[in-house]
């Protein structure tokens, strides 16, 4: 009975390696989990922008950076808790500010004019996503041959903008994201693995925006994978979206720890 356990235990921790990247066995497994998170100032040529970094002060050596961005309303408390959620399981996280230091909208009118700034102007949102990755690879902790985006709604069409740029990044999540693109062609200079979360009766993405959006990443010939989520509507992972999904916005418990898992498992193939 004895060696029967043990040869269980063995099997299992053979398991556990098959399914572990190998560098959170060598750092989670040896040091405790310390968040360490500070402001960063950076720029965007004249624009000043401050974004929030979070990691394990713990771990040695560098790891996967993931870069987080924002909903409409800017650098709010939920993409700090988002970033900080991801820096506990090990990765570098860097928190993006697509609008600029001091700019955080208060009601759904300021957000949705900062919004639609960008959303109109897709050459001046790529600018200012790829200046919130390069400050992420600047990090002594991060290591900049393992790279990731998510973001969340308008945080989730940002890094679609992100990966259309021809950004040297490994992968990227949209979470109830946008899927429009006002140059559909702009797919083939995808050069990561794409990972769209998205609510299947989410009212602000129409079912031609799929369409058109299946059709640029076949074009494109990129390696996409969609999920959609029954009884899901927009804004499924943030608890301040209330529970009502007959107002097109709710949270969904199911579907936010669902969604985050597979992150998780994409997370795991990519890096």
């Amino acid at each position: 009975m004895n060696i029967l356990k043990k040869y269980s235990l063995f099997i299992l921790l053979v398991i556990g390696i098959l399914i572990t990247p190998v560098w959170t066995i060598l750092t989670s497994a040896q040091t405790p989990n310390t968040l360490q998170t500070q402001l960063i100032e950076y720029r965007q040529s004249d624009t000043v922008l401050e974004g929030y970094l979070a990691y394990n002060s713990s771990q040695t050596g560098k790891r996967p950076g993931v870069l987080v961005v924002h909903e409409w309303k800017g650098l709010d408390e939920y993409a700090k808790s988002r970033t900080e959620q991801l820096a506990r399981l090990g990765y570098v996280a860097f928190a993006a500010d697509i609008y600029g230091k001091g700019i955080r909208p208060q009601t759904a009118e300021e957000a949705r004019t900062q919004a639609t700034l960008y959303r109109s102007n897709r050459a001046l949102l790529r600018e200012r996503v790829n200046a919130a990755l390069t400050e992420l690879q600047k990090q002594p902790q991060t290591d900049p041959q393992n790279l990731a985006a998510i973001g969340y709604c308008f945080g989730g069409t940002t890094v679609l903008e992100l990966a259309r740029s021809g950004a040297d990044i490994d992968g990227v999540v949209s979470f109830h994201g946008g899927l429009d693109s006002p140059n559909p062609q702009d797919g083939k200079q995808i050069k990561s693995k794409v990972l769209v979360l998205h609510g299947a009766d989410d009212p602000l993405v129409s079912p031609e925006d799929i369409m058109a959006f299946e059709k640029e990443m076949r074009d494109g010939n990129v390696d996409w994978q969609m999920i959609s989520y029954g009884r899901t509507v927009h804004s499924f992972t943030n608890p301040k979206s209330g529970n009502d999904p007959s107002k097109g916005i709710a949270y969904n418990p199911d579907s936010d720890r669902r969604s985050f898992e597979a992150m998780k498992l994409f997370f795991n193939e990519i890096f």
